[in-house]
C-alpha cells in the first residue's frame, strides 16, 4: 500500500467521523433537545436561603415626622447578592431579649422597597402600649430596634416569605389600601408597578390619623407628582386645622372607593390594623369585588374569613364545634368556628401563644399537638415537624390536646 493510498484511506475514516458526528447532533436536536444547554431556569423566590442569616445594619432613617417609623437597611455578612423576592413578602427576624434569657423573640417585618441585590430595607413603626389599655407591654421587638439597634449591629434574618403578594398580570388597575404601618408592602408593591409596568394603573389610599403620622410622605407626593398613572388618595381620621395633605376627611370605605375609582374591574391589596381589616374585607366582598380580586394582611390579630377561601367540606369541618385542650395554661375550651385560626382562638380567650407572620410562613406560633388532627386551607410555606401544627393557619378537624 502506497502513502498516497494511506492518506486516502485516512481522510476518508476521519470525514465519515465527521459526518456520523453531524447526524447524531441533527437526531439529537429533533429528539428534544438532547445535548443543547437548556435556557436557565428563573430565579427562585421561595426559600431563598435555609435558617437565620446574619444581616448587618448599615444604615438607619426615620420615615416620619413623629420619628416613630424607622428603616433599616440590611446587607448579608457574607456578601453575596440578594435573591430577589415577590413584593408585599416579608423578612423574619430573631431577636435577643436585653436580659439575655430565654429564647430570642420572633418578629417578622415586610421588606418596604423593591428588590435590589446590595440590600433589604424594613420599616419598623413603634408599638406602644393602647391608650387605652396603659397598662399592657409596649412592643418589646419594635422598641429594641428603635432603641438599640443601630449601623454595624448584626441580625439574624430568615429568607422572605409570605403569600400577601402583587399578582404581577397587568390586566387590571391596582387599588393599594393601608392603614398606618401597613403602607410597607405596599408601598414595595407601588415602587415596583411604577419601575417594571409604568403603564398600569394604581391607586393608592393611605389611612392615617394626621399628616403628622404618615411615613414616606415626601416619597410618596414626588411619585404622585412623577408618574400620571400614580393617584394618591390620603385619608385622615383627625387632621390638623391646617393640614393641606390629607385629600380626604374620615376612614377608608367602600362609600369613598365608589365616589372616587373609575368604573370597572380593579385587584385591591389591604394591610391594616384589625378594625380596618375587619370592617373593609367583607365590605369589599359585599360591594361584589370577586373574592379572586381581595388580597389582604392584616397587622395584628384579625378574623376574616371570606365565604369562597376553602372548600365546603373544610368550612364544615371548621366550623364543627370541638374541644380544645391548651395542656400547659390548663384551660379547656370549645371550638365553635367563629375564629379564623386557632392563633386567633387562643388570643380571644387570653391564652398566650408566640407568633410571627400569621400567615404560615415563619414556624413562630408552631406547638406540639399532643392529640387530634388539624385542618389547613392551603399548605403551609413552613415546613411542620411531625407531631406538630401551626396555631395561625390550622383550624381543627377534631377534639384538640395543644401543649400551649
Amino acid at each position: 500500500m502506497t502513502a498516497l493510498t494511506l492518506l486516502a484511506y485516512i481522510s476518508a475514516a476521519l470525514l465519515l467521523q465527521l459526518a456520523a458526528g453531524i447526524g447524531l447532533a441533527v437526531w439529537r436536536r429533533r429528539r428534544g433537545g438532547v445535548g443543547v444547554a437548556p435556557p436557565p431556569p428563573p430565579p427562585s423566590v421561595d426559600l431563598a436561603w435555609p435558617g437565620w442569616r446574619e444581616f448587618r445594619v448599615v444604615r438607619r432613617e426615620f420615615e416620619d415626622p413623629d420619628h416613630s417609623q424607622c428603616s433599616f437597611y440590611l446587607e448579608p455578612l457574607d456578601g453575596s447578592p440578594l435573591p430577589p423576592f415577590l413584593p408585599g413578602q416579608f423578612l423574619t427576624f430573631a431577636v435577643a431579649t436585653e436580659d439575655g434569657q430565654g429564647s430570642p423573640l420572633v418578629r417578622c417585618y415586610s421588606l418596604s422597597e423593591p428588590p435590589n441585590p446590595k440590600h433589604y430595607r424594613i420599616t419598623v413603626k413603634r408599638a406602644l402600649a393602647p391608650a387605652n389599655r396603659p397598662e399592657l407591654p409596649a412592643g418589646k421587638v419594635s422598641n429594641h430596634l428603635h432603641d438599640l439597634v443601630q449601623p454595624g449591629d448584626v441580625l439574624q434574618v430568615k429568607a422572605p416569605a409570605g403569600r400577601f403578594v402583587l399578582d404581577p398580570a397587568p390586566d387590571a388597575p391596582v387599588v393599594l389600601l393601608a392603614g398606618g404601618i401597613g403602607i410597607t408592602p405596599l408601598l414595595c408593591m407601588l415602587r415596583w408597578c411604577l419601575a417594571e409596568q409604568p403603564g398600569r394603573s394604581v391607586h393608592l389610599y393611605y389611612g392615617v390619623r394626621s399628616a403628622q403620622e404618615r411615613a414616606f410622605g415626601e416619597l410618596l407626593a414626588e411619585l404622585a407628582r412623577t408618574h400620571p398613572t400614580f393617584h394618591l388618595h390620603v385619608v385622615c381620621s383627625s387632621p390638623a386645622s391646617d393640614d393641606r395633605d390629607c385629600r380626604h376627611v374620615g376612614y377608608i370605605d367602600v362609600p369613598l372607593l365608589r365616589q372616587t375609582l373609575p368604573a370597572g374591574r380593579h385587584q385591591f391589596y389591604v394591610c391594616g390594623p384589625t378594625p380596618m381589616m375587619e370592617s373593609l374585607v367583607p365590605a369589599l366582598a359585599d360591594w361584589g369585588v370577586p373574592i379572586q380580586d381581595i388580597h389582604f394582611e392584616a397587622f395584628g390579630p384579625a378574623s376574616i374569613r371570606l365565604d369562597d377561601t376553602e372548600g365546603t367540606d373544610d368550612q364544615a369541618a371548621a366550623n364543627a364545634h370541638f374541644e380544645v385542650a391548651f395542656r400547659r395554661s390548663g384551660r379547656t375550651l370549645v371550638w365553635d368556628g367563629r375564629d379564623a385560626s386557632l392563633l386567633d382562638f387562643a388570643e380571644r380567650h387570653g391564652i398566650p401563644v408566640e407568633s410571627g407572620c400569621r400567615s404560615g410562613s415563619c414556624g413562630s406560633c408552631e406547638t406540639a399537638l399532643i392529640e387530634g388532627t388539624v385542618g389547613y386551607a392551603h399548605t403551609p410555606d413552613h415546613p411542620i415537624a411531625a407531631g406538630h401544627c401551626l396555631l395561625c393557619v390550622g383550624t381543627p378537624r377534631s377534639r384538640l390536646v395543644l401543649d400551649a
